[in-house]
């Protein structure tokens, strides 16, 4: 639990979500990290040396913890920038993740709940409409869209990166049209499941590929993907999202933490 102040000097309650997985060796995903975990005794005889000192210069012969982490941008909950969709948005050089505004970053949060669909269902414009008006919400610029399929309950299992529904083309150009520039979703991607597309590609329906990433192409968009506990946030709007990316030169994706915050 967090504190902070308003105006009068009266301390406010923050409750404060986690809503990343987290990184870790045998994750079940195409990109797993690889961590290497140096004990402090490993540290004061492999890093002594390099500052001119032996392990007993140390106490009891321990340095510090320390990890080597081997792994994609993509790897865990992380935060995809234009650049990963296309090397141009909306004709312009695509932004990479050092070169997206922060202010993108923080803002109102909503979750749309499509935790009923199914396996390689297509979310499209109008159900999105339909989730907003079933919540009594209407969407603002710079709001925070997430979107809850429930699939980050299976993140421990084999194949969990083919059990969610996906977002349409239509949706995610609709929601950037309201000024939305940062969406989410608590599945392995943001689209419809790779083994679903690459057959509607190879029988012919080619634009069924990536469509949602794809429009990054036509409108400048973030969206995050390996999300989790969606459904720990209890109310679908009426709080605040904050979800700042690792600063990365040059790179498509950065890792992150988002959190979903709200007084109490």
């Amino acid at each position: 639990m967090a504190h902070t102040q308003d105006q009068a000097g009266r301390s406010t309650r923050l409750r404060i979500i986690d809503l990343s997985v987290p990184l870790k060796n045998g994750a079940q995903e195409p990109l797993p990290p690889q961590i290497t975990y140096m004990g402090h005794a490993e540290t004061a005889r492999d890093m002594g040396p390099l500052f001119g000192l032996r392990p007993d210069d140390f106490p009891e012969a321990k340095f510090c913890a320390a990890e080597r982490v081997t792994l994609s941008t993509h790897s865990g909950t992380h935060l995809d920038a234009p650049w990963h969709y296309w090397p141009t948005s909306q004709g312009k050089p695509a932004r990479t993740i050092d070169q997206v505004p922060l202010e993108w970053c923080y803002g109102d949060g909503v979750v749309l709940d499509f935790s009923h669909r199914k396996r390689g269902d297509l979310i499209t414009a109008e159900d999105v409409q339909q989730a907003l008006r079933q919540i009594g919400y209407a969407i603002k610029p710079f709001d925070i869209v997430l979107i809850r399929t429930d699939a980050s309950k299976h993140f421990d299992e084999p194949g969990n990166d083919l059990i969610h529904p996906g977002m349409s083309r239509e949706a995610t150009l609709w929601l950037i049209d309201q000024g939305v520039r940062v969406v989410g979703i608590d599945a392995w991607g943001w689209d419809r499941p790779f083994d679903l597309m690459a057959a509607d590609v190879k029988a012919g329906h080619k634009d069924q590929l990536w469509q949602g990433h794809y429009a990054g192409r036509e409108r400048e968009y973030c969206h995050i993907e390996k999300l989790c506990n969606l459904d720990r946030i209890p109310t679908p709007y009426g709080f605040k999202v904050a979800v700042f990316p690792v600063n990365i030169q040059g790179a498509s994706a950065g890792w992150c933490r988002p959190v979903a915050i709200m007084e109490e």
